[in-house]
């Protein structure tokens, strides 16, 4: 009973899969705010374009492409949290595309493209997809997982719970296809990072790159831990096999706990150790599924004894699994409704399905497949085959945990919408920064920073905020501005009713004969 018991628990580590292998790539950086903003059009070609992210970045390429759809040189630098890319001057009218792409904290490449036009809105290039990169970035993370869990897991349980070679084909070539796919993952994020194409892997350039992200020491330790539980798997000492596999395991979880989503998230003492202890006890739990499959299969007299030796140390160990998932849930979620409002969420309730097969599959082994054994030791292969099938259904729901490189967390999410929206009007005459909160449907406050074109102090008598929505006939909205404790000019709970592109015009009162007038546009969520 204790045997059905354990394994049953063992089966349920499958569930916090799902919870917590977030060391996908993709703490991802986030665009919180562009000047110009994203769609703006200003009357004159503005000298920099700033883009400013909810964490610092490191800038890897910026691109321009212009009105007349011509590459155009620019530079860039990072002050703090923002990217300041300096534009040539001489930018014909109409539709601007500037493309980028920035290494977050947590060293993965985030990429996007924003628009502005200068003077008139007109047609522009469309950046070029990345589906066949993102593929084989996909595929290289599968097989790195494939390499960690089974491969390194594997050996671990040969030499501390199976003490036999059950598997070992399976085994290896997981370890060979990890080895392959951790070093295909640093070279292909080489290429994401400067936006290469697939043949820029042959670079030195797309190396270095990678090699100076947070994923080059986690994909090092990956590394270290694979080749060690491949010499420990061949080791003539029984001791010497079982120190081994030991560091291996460490490393697994080393690796995962060193890079990612989870590992950049706040706590970093809490997330980092959950990491750790979550990997480990996944690589023990995925590792055992192939031998324990081939014992069943080969009738082996040890399986009784084996699987009555996992099943004890199977409790504690999901007991683990169970702590730590929970806490990266909770960091990672924030809350329930990001399982449906996020691509991240709708990942995870997608590995929930295939986690449901799983609980079915474990209620079959506790009701049928067990007993059976236990009443006709011959009878070991319809556990052989249901064991088998969970091995299919991990490697599922991993590949659909690599998904979890593209899409960023809903933690991530939240704190970019909690950042108000900023508009920024710059002008020879005179430069407004507006900050809009929320930005969203509803009541908001809108805070004027008003600048001369040095950025100095503007000295006005007036400030007045006017508002339009033309595509759905809502006529311009006046409200008077109020000078506040903190020097800027504000407008409080002015009503939003419908999202779109609303107008915004600001008219400064200097004196009795002169007002500057500065107009945009801004997205309302």
């Amino acid at each position: 009973m204790r045997l059905v018991a354990g394994h049953v628990v063992a089966s349920l580590a499958a569930l916090l899969l799902v919870l917590c292998l977030a060391t996908s790539a993709h703490a991802h950086a986030v665009l919180i705010a562009a000047e110009p903003a994203d769609g703006s059009v200003v009357t004159e070609a503005p000298k920099t374009v700033v883009l400013r992210f909810n964490e610092a970045v490191a800038p890897t390429a910026v691109s321009l492409l212009d009105a007349a759809g011509r590459p155009r040189d620019v530079t860039i630098r990072a002050v703090d949290q923002s990217v300041m890319v300096t534009l040539p001057a001489d930018l014909p009218q109409g539709t601007q595309v500037v493309s980028y792409r920035v290494v977050s904290q947590d060293g993965h490449p985030v990429a996007g493209s924003l628009l502005f036009s200068i003077g008139v809105v007109t047609g522009s290039a469309a950046p070029s997809g990345d589906g066949v990169l993102h593929a084989l970035i996909w595929l290289a993370r599968l097989g790195l997982y494939l390499g960690l869990f089974a491969g390194v897991g594997g050996v671990f349980f040969a030499a501390w719970i199976g003490q036999g070679p059950a598997g070992e084909r399976l085994i290896m070539w997981s370890l060979a296809i990890g080895l392959i796919g951790a070093i295909a993952s640093l070279g292909l994020q080489g290429v994401d990072l400067l936006n290469l194409p697939i043949t820029g892997v042959l670079t030195w350039a797309a190396w270095a790159s990678a090699a100076g992200t947070s994923l080059f020491p986690a994909l090092l330790l990956a590394i270290v831990s694979m080749l060690i539980a491949a010499i420990g798997w061949r080791s003539p000492s029984f001791s010497a096999a079982l120190i081994g596999t030991a560091v291996a395991m460490i490393c697994v979880g080393l690796s995962l706990s060193v890079s990612g989503h989870a590992a950049t998230a706040s706590p970093q003492w809490l997330t980092r150790t959950a990491l750790f202890i979550h990997g480990v006890g996944l690589a023990f739990w995925i590792g055992a599924l192939a031998p324990l499959a081939v014992l069943a299969w080969q009738r082996k007299g040890s399986l009784l004894r084996v699987l009555a030796r996992f099943s004890t140390l199977a409790v504690p160990v999901v007991a683990l699994i169970a702590l730590s998932g929970l806490a990266l849930a909770v960091v990672q979620l924030e809350s329930f409704g990001a399982l449906i409002d996020t691509g991240y969420g709708n990942i995870l309730l997608a590995k929930l399905a295939l986690v449901s097969l799983l609980l079915t599959l474990a209620a079959l082994n506790r009701l049928v497949f067990t007993p059976a054994i236990a009443r006709e030791f011959h009878r070991t292969r319809p556990l052989q085959r249901s064991i088998a099938l969970e091995f299919v259904l991990m490697i599922a729901i991993l590949g659909l945990v690599a998904l979890w490189r593209f899409t960023p967390p809903p933690r991530v999410l939240a704190t970019s919408d909690d950042v108000p929206l900023a508009v920024h009007i710059h002008t020879d005459a005179a430069m407004f920064q507006v900050l809009i909160a929320p930005g969203k449907v509803g009541q908001n406050d809108f805070v004027l920073q008003l600048m001369n074109g040095d950025a100095s102090p503007f000295a006005a008598k007036e400030a007045t905020l006017t508002l339009s929505l033309p595509d759905r006939g809502i006529e311009p909205l006046e409200r008077s501005a109020v000078v506040g404790p903190d020097g800027y000019w504000h407008v409080k709970k002015v009503p939003l009713p419908v999202p779109g592109r609303w107008h915004m015009q600001i008219d400064a009162l200097v004196t009795d004969f002169r007002k500057v007038t500065l107009e945009d546009d801004f997205e309302v969520r």
